[in-house]
């Protein structure tokens, strides 16, 4: 049986003919043999990045066009590409070419993000010129436009995923601050998912002046308090009490704990079933985050801890709670799985209050 197709066929031969009858469409000088030829040269040897960066380049040699004009059926050609990623092109292409007219190139980033998003594309002028591209993107976070705003959050993140680091704001958090602080209260589940995940990253380096500053959000807000929740889940995993008191938790748990792994012995492709109980032994209601860690067994044999969300909940005095979450053990391309034992932690508040365990053999 064969797999599911690699994320780099969305750059396929057919999308590169599809592309060249769009433009031939809407561009009667568009030099669709050239396009083709150059596009699709060793395109198997490419991965998705790499295709797309060569779609980029092969509409440049193809349209024969200086940057403003080229720019110009660009924006004819975005919204016909009819598919999210492929929609990255015309950004790219201003990130190629559009570095010599830099107010031309941000405004056409700001067009474009709503057909493909930018995030990527920004990454050259922010090493260009931090600072002034920081402040046009502070602009962005108030556009009425939700991907315009999304993209003052992404495109500043100091560890944007298959993008280069910006080490700057790695080591002074305070650069891109006034751009998060803007959209604590975004309506945009799109844009507030955003925000959490550059706080996230601004907790690898920075947790205790992170902490600080979210402390004197709105956190009363469901919005609000949503992005906090979710910007703290690393630290949240490691246990920080400050983070979990952000989030609503009530300090160190008062429960009884049963937790079970069910089947004990997996092979790969196998289900595993992990069940809880708590019962509470508190005289007082508790807001408990509970979460479930799973020390994965390494080639080596050492443990190798991976923290999963479970829930959030308040627990009455003597009340019980049953949660359970079914996971299937597969190979990803970030984790495979050795054979031996499995050793599964349940924490609550940051505290490990029960353990299991289940075998893998292959």
């Amino acid at each position: 049986m064969s797999g599911a197709p690699a994320l780099k066929d969305i750059f396929d031969r057919a999308r590169f003919a599809q592309v060249a009858a769009e433009m031939t469409a809407i561009h009667p000088g568009f030099d669709a043999d050239t396009f083709l030829q150059l596009g699709t040269a060793g395109l198997d040897e490419l991965g998705i990045m790499q295709r797309l960066r060569r779609m980029a380049e092969s509409l440049h040699a193809a349209m024969g066009l200086d940057f403003s004009d080229a720019v110009a059926v660009l924006r004819r050609l975005a919204p016909r590409l009819g598919h999210n990623f492929v929609g990255i092109v015309p950004s790219e292409y201003v990130a190629l070419y559009g570095r010599g007219q830099r107010h031309a190139a941000l405004a056409a980033l700001e067009h474009f993000t709503g057909f493909g998003t930018a995030e990527f594309a920004i990454r050259p002028f922010l090493a260009d010129d931090l600072a002034e591209t920081l402040a046009v993107m502070a602009g962005w976070a108030d556009h009425a436009g939700e991907h315009v705003r999304r993209l003052a959050s992404e495109g500043s993140r100091p560890r944007l995923p298959w993008a280069a680091r910006l080490d700057a704001v790695i080591a002074d958090p305070s650069l891109t601050w006034p751009i998060l602080d803007r959209l604590k209260t975004d309506p945009s589940p799109y844009v507030r998912r955003s925000v959490a995940n550059h706080l996230n990253d601004l907790t690898k380096d920075h947790p205790d002046w992170v902490l600080a500053r979210l402390a004197g959000w709105p956190l009363d807000e469901p919005d609000t308090a949503w992005i906090v929740r979710h910007a703290l889940r690393s630290l949240i995993k490691r246990g920080d009490a400050t983070a979990l008191g952000l989030v609503g938790a009530t300090g160190r748990p008062l429960v009884e704990a049963t937790f079970s792994a069910m089947p004990s012995l997996l092979r790969l492709g196998d289900t595993l079933t992990l069940s809880a109980q708590l019962n509470s032994t508190a005289d007082t209601a508790q807001n408990l985050v509970i979460d479930y860690a799973v020390l994965y067994v390494k080639k080596n044999g050492s443990p190798s801890r991976k923290v999963f969300k479970l829930k959030g909940c308040a627990l009455g005095p003597g009340e019980t709670i049953e949660v359970s979450r079914r996971q299937t053990v597969r190979d990803f391309s970030t984790r495979r799985h050795y054979p031996g034992r499995h050793q599964v932690e349940l924490t609550v508040n940051g505290e490990t209050v029960a353990r299991t365990f289940f075998d893998l053999e292959t």
